[in-house]
């Protein structure tokens, strides 16, 4: 018969972004947990809301099935002694089993014979393996944790019930003082405690008691209630998804309301009334027909309409102060100018152990010259981006973003064009913190991308400098989302950086007497590690074959493009009936110039030669060589893969490794010229091809 199981854990108010993947969690390991116990059901129904996690389980089975399993004992000479006797090991192995030396059999495994017994095991009712689930709960793991009372027990937040169902019975265990029950608990002020009949009543019955428990359900209402407060009042309102998401679970009986606030606060950015609301008061900002910001919000309360006016003049009087804080702030901040706030930054630390702000900008603006020209920007973009590295951390020390830290370069770019800067030069103050995450908005211009990737740059290497390097889960300063950054500009823009590039950027802050006090020339070659190792998590995630990102980072090209280009090359032509056959041949070349020695390789004598297929193969890789440069990495793949009838001609009609020295260092150095053309799409001894 199939049964239906409800199991509800009853909380103290958790966090809203913790209440989500909390119940994401409990259904990943009781699904689990289910499983290793061999116990059949149909289904998983989460429910969560800021007070509860809870899931309803339908048709699950009686019982575990029987099963019957084979167990191997000792050997069979420790077994039995040389009259046959049983010894007191094999009593004790079947003993263990709840068996007898009667039930043994021998059977040979490698060539000895072991002991085997066939055990029987009756599957458990269901009712014995559901109260293993005390272990789930307590199992389970959260951001930020804490006790209470004289526990030494941790846990998001203090339990305060458990509901344990087995259609009308329940299941008894206990966590902590708190026993399982069939009484759930209403909406805080509007509803109360509720006992359950049954496990199939929980939602329903919830929601008489004003807790709409299924967040899906929830959300939806939500979703409703803000799209009908804008038809009715002819506004515009973008539901932000994850403002939604965090608002869905700070509340268990949603109502939504509008509320205003003086419009003369819409002198000040619209960014910074936006930001109020919504990541300060988590409210919604409104728009009208045309786009433009209303001084309007909706709001989402936990509770009905009852005495809604009183929830708004309270909405009202707190996003009014701050707003008011946000104005003061505006209005006094545009009593400095620029050149204020960069000199202000010669007394704040970027670092302890690097420089203070304003030398971190000084070291900035020469990466970015030293970028900027590489990749062939014009007198004024060179220009623009100069004056943007020079001021482009002011807004740190502006009232604003002291108080709302999230505008960053987002008010730099406001009161650079309040104070006069060109917009190329304020858009690049704002675009060089992008992107702020993983899979965040990248910069639009290339001054703000040439910027952001200088940043960067700059942090990592003087971090690494000062041996404050990622480690593990550990990453403090966000290094590894600045290098995931970088990796997605250049590859976004289709642009070049390599190795030499960030050599030559630390010269010339040497040259300009603007390199911090540490050896960055040391760390040159562990940051382009770092960087690689980005762009390998960035390939894996995009399913490309393990192989061929190993090969591609594996392998000495620095040239982040190139790495990236390889692996889609490659990927292209991975089920190509010749792949095979290019590989095996490029292969075979990059494993014997491994034997060359760096001492004696030279330039190729053709004097030496004495087959054809010599001249014809040196013939070949000049032409590949003499227009590698001028070849992107889909084109250069196909001139590698051109040499494959050339390469196979030369190893069948040349003996490498002759026993005269300068004949074999000759070939040597011809296959050394080849391979390090090879080796611009990686090791590709690391690829598997078939």
């Amino acid at each position: 018969m199939a049964r239906t199981f409800l199991l509800e854990i009853g909380l103290e108010e958790m966090p809203a972004h913790v209440v989500t993947p909390s119940i994401k969690q409990l259904v990943q390991k009781t699904r689990k947990y289910l499983k290793e116990q061999r116990i059949a059901f149909d289904d998983i129904k989460p429910f969560s809301t800021p007070r509860r996690l809870a899931l309803q389980i339908t048709g699950l089975a009686d019982k575990q099935p029987d099963i019957n399993e084979e167990v191997k004992g000792p050997a069979k000479k420790i077994a039995q002694d040389a009259d046959g006797n049983w010894s007191k090991a094999a009593m004790g192995f079947t003993r263990g089993q709840g068996l007898t030396v009667d039930d043994i059999t021998f059977k040979e495994l490698k060539g000895v014979e072991y002991v085997y017994v066939e055990k029987h095991i009756a599957g458990q009712p269901v009712e014995e393996v559901l109260a293993g689930l005390k272990d789930v709960l307590t199992s389970m793991t959260f951001p930020t944790m804490m006790k209470w009372g004289t526990y030494h027990f941790e846990y998001i937040r203090p339990i305060k019930w458990l509901v344990a169902l087995l259609d009308d019975k329940v299941i008894p265990f206990q966590i902590l003082d708190v026993d399982t029950d069939r009484i759930t608990r209403g909406h805080r002020f509007l509803g109360k405690d509720i006992t359950l009949n049954n496990a199939t009543d929980y939602e329903a019955a919830l929601t008489a008691e004003f807790v709409i428990a299924d967040a899906d359900k929830r959300k939806k209402e939500i979703k409703t209630q803000i799209e009908r407060l804008a038809a009715d009042n002819n506004w515009t309102i973008n539901i932000d998804a994850d403002l939604l998401e965090e608002v869905n679970n700070l509340v268990e009986w949603p109502t939504a309301f509008g509320g205003s606030f003086d419009d003369k606060y819409l002198t000040i950015p619209d960014e910074v009334l936006i930001t109020s609301m919504r990541d300060h008061q988590r409210f919604f900002y409104v728009l009208d027909q045309d786009g433009k910001l209303l001084p309007k919000f909706v709001s989402v309360r936990n509770g009905n309409a009852e005495h809604i006016e009183n929830v708004v003049s309270g909405n009202e009087k707190v996003l009014a102060a701050r707003l008011s804080d946000a104005m003061f702030f505006y209005e006094e901040d545009q009593k400095q100018t620029v050149a204020d706030y960069v000199e202000r930054l010669k007394n704040v630390s970027f670092h302890d152990k690097i420089s203070t702000m304003y030398e971190k900008m000084q070291r900035v603006a020469v990466i970015a010259k030293q970028v900027g020209t590489a990749l062939g920007l014009n007198d004024t973009q060179l220009a623009d981006m100069d004056r943007a590295a020079h001021i482009y951390k002011f807004d740190l020390v502006t009232g604003m973003v002291g108080e709302f830290a999230e505008l960053q370069g987002v008010m730099g770019e406001k009161y650079a064009l309040l104070n006069g800067e060109n917009a190329n030069v304020a858009t690049a103050v704002r675009e060089h913190y992008m992107p702020i995450s993983a899979d965040g908005a990248l910069p639009a211009t290339t001054d703000g991308a040439v910027l952001a990737i200088a940043d960067k740059i700059d942090s990592i290497v003087t971090f690494f400098s000062a041996d404050m390097v990622p480690s593990g889960s550990n990453d403090p300063y966000a290094l590894r989302r600045q290098a995931t950054g970088i990796v997605r500009i250049i590859r976004a823009q289709n642009w070049h950086l390599d190795q030499s590039l960030i050599e030559a950027a630390i010269k010339a802050e040497t040259d300009a007497n603007v390199a911090p006090d540490l050896d960055q020339a040391a760390q040159i070659d562990a940051v382009m590690a770092f960087l690689k190792d980005r762009i390998k998590v960035t390939l894996l995630d995009e399913k490309t074959r393990h192989d061929i990102v190993d090969a591609v980072i594996a392998g000495p090209n620095t040239d982040l493009l190139d790495n990236f280009e390889a692996a889609k090359t490659l990927s292209d032509h991975q089920n190509d009936a010749d792949f095979k056959g290019t590989i095996e041949a490029l292969n075979r070349v990059l494993r014997l110039a491994e034997k060359a020695d760096a001492s004696t390789v030279k330039p190729v004598d053709a004097s030496l030669f004495d087959n054809d297929s010599e001249p014809k193969l040196l013939e070949a890789v000049n032409a590949v060589a003499a227009k590698a440069n001028d070849l992107d990495i889909p084109a250069y793949y196909e001139a590698l893969a051109g040499l494959q009838g050339v390469i196979n001609e030369y190893f069948e009609a040349t003996m490498v490794m002759d026993k005269n020295e300068d004949v074999k260092n000759n070939r040597l150095s011809q296959l050394k010229q080849l391979a390090d053309l090879i080796l611009r799409l990686g090791d590709l001894n690391q690829l598997i091809v078939k």
